[in-house]
């Protein structure tokens, strides 16, 4: 995404009244010899330790040495080669955290005619190409990848002891009391705010903290900007979800998300439940679900605890993107039913029960034993019992054949005993119901057997038919 050509590079994200830095990169030429470059920076580094401290200057004079030091700060160091411009780059850090503490110590007032040279500055610095994730050849485009993510190491920035300055500095801008949100909103516009959504595909945990705290401060202060923040961080997961399945801040944006839903007023607006249904319940579907699991049920809890009727949708959402194949996936899936179920009235319970067992019986019966073990451990649930006692009558006859089923033959001893006890319960809730399920269960197996029979004979004949032309033919 290309933002305006005043935030394009760091020569013209340049103050206009500060030439500190404009006129030394005009003077280098673009072919650089080694003397040349070691010129060049020692003027670099001349000029800047040349200016003064903020505590040696007096206070009127302090926001002129503001936008001298913003401007040297916009210099770029390349970082990929450690031993180059070693000096300068600790001159520079030197300079951003002095900024930081000037911005933090709050001893002057901040005026607008700083705020274009603090924004060009951060944009200089932080707006870059993200480094492309490495391609893996096994497995699926998308599989091979997310499984190089969770076995690999993040990949660090390089210039990360510049770019922690720089973000702490925006912070300390965004949070200042001395920084109307009307005003600033021309400078930190909806181009800088999407340019700062790109950078939570970094792969620096540290940046994507830093942003995450930062773009939650926007959205806080910015009213203007909160509606279009939150479109975005729509695009993001749309993205995500139906075209790459590859991004690494999802958990943070989701975080975000998080305390929006929980200041959300009631009754939600269509708005957030369309956001519900178009983006977060099909942010179950991605193989790197595990990735930011626990940030996304927070939020679709949060939409649960505010309109419980939305419980059924939500059910009805996971059982459309339910786990086939990924015995993980659907631990995850059974952990967040439950916080959905333990919400749930009767009313949105009704609506969606047959198809949730159906899929609960196949759940009971998997051969993976977590994944059973975690279905059986919904019956420890009291509100979740107490829903399956009102409905019973509905309930047990689809269960019980996956109940019957585990007793007599699932190879864990820990599933074999939880079934027991969820079927022990049935047994105590209604004993007519439960020896009627049994008696039907034992028709429906002598049924089954019969119609096997049938077929089998209907087999033996067929074959029998088969082959007397043949013992025919060798007669003659």
């Amino acid at each position: 995404m290309q933002g305006p050509s005043s935030r394009s590079s760091s020569s013209s994200a340049l103050p206009r009244n500060s030439l500190l830095v404009s006129n030394l990169s005009s003077s280098v030429p673009a072919r650089h010899s080694s003397s040349s470059r070691a010129a060049h920076s020692k003027s670099i580094r001349l000029n800047v330790e040349a200016l003064p401290s903020f505590r040696d200057v007096p206070a009127s004079e302090r926001q002129n040495l503001f936008i001298k030091k913003l401007a040297f700060c916009c210099t770029l160091f390349d970082f990929n080669e450690p031993t180059r411009n070693v000096r300068d780059k600790e001159v520079k850090r030197q300079t951003l955290l002095e900024l930081v503490d000037y911005l933090t110590a709050g001893t002057t007032k901040l005026s607008e005619a700083v705020f274009d040279d603090i924004v060009k500055m951060v944009a200089a610095n932080i707006f870059r190409a993200l480094p492309l994730a490495p391609y893996h050849s096994s497995g699926a485009s998308t599989g091979g990848m997310l499984d190089a993510a969770e076995d690999e190491e993040p990949s660090l920035e390089p210039s990360w002891p510049h770019l922690q300055a720089v973000y702490e500095l925006l912070l300390r801008f965004v949070v200042s009391a001395d920084v109307e949100a009307k005003v600033a909103s021309k400078y930190i516009d909806q181009q800088f705010l999407l340019r700062l959504l790109d950078l939570f595909d970094s792969e620096d945990p540290r940046e994507r903290e830093y942003l995450k705290t930062i773009m939650h401060r926007i959205y806080g202060k910015f009213m203007l900007h909160r509606s279009f923040i939150r479109k975005a961080v729509n695009n993001i997961f749309y993205q995500f979800i139906y075209e790459t399945e590859k991004h690494n801040g999802i958990a943070e944006l989701l975080e975000i998300l998080g305390s929006i839903i929980n200041g959300f007023a009631l009754p939600l607006k269509e708005e957030h439940k369309t956001f519900l249904v178009r983006a977060l319940i099909p942010l179950h579907k991605p193989r790197g679900l595990p990735l930011y699991y626990q940030q996304l049920a927070y939020c679709v809890s949060q939409f649960v605890e505010k309109d419980p009727k939305l419980s059924a949708l939500v059910i009805q959402g996971l059982l459309r993107y339910w786990p086939v194949t990924n015995s993980q996936k659907e631990v995850l899936f059974l952990n967040e039913l439950e916080e959905i179920l333990d919400a749930c009235q009767p009313e949105e319970f009704a609506e969606m029960m047959v198809p949730l067992f159906k899929q609960l019986n196949h759940s009971i019966n998997s051969q993976h034993f977590q994944v059973a073990e975690r279905a059986l451990f919904l019956w420890n649930n009291d509100h979740i019992v107490s829903l399956v006692t009102q409905f019973r009558h509905v309930i047990l006859p689809l269960l019980f054949p996956a109940l019957e089923k585990n007793v007599r033959s699932h190879w864990s001893q820990p599933v074999h005993g939880l079934t027991m006890n969820v079927r022990k319960m049935f047994l105590e809730m209604d004993t007519e119901l439960f020896q009627s399920c049994q008696h039907e269960y034992v028709d429906d197996e002598d049924k089954a057997k019969d119609a096997q029979e049938k077929r089998d004979k209907t087999w033996k004949r067929l074959e029998e038919a088969g082959a007397a032309p043949s013992r025919a033919q060798s007669k003659r």
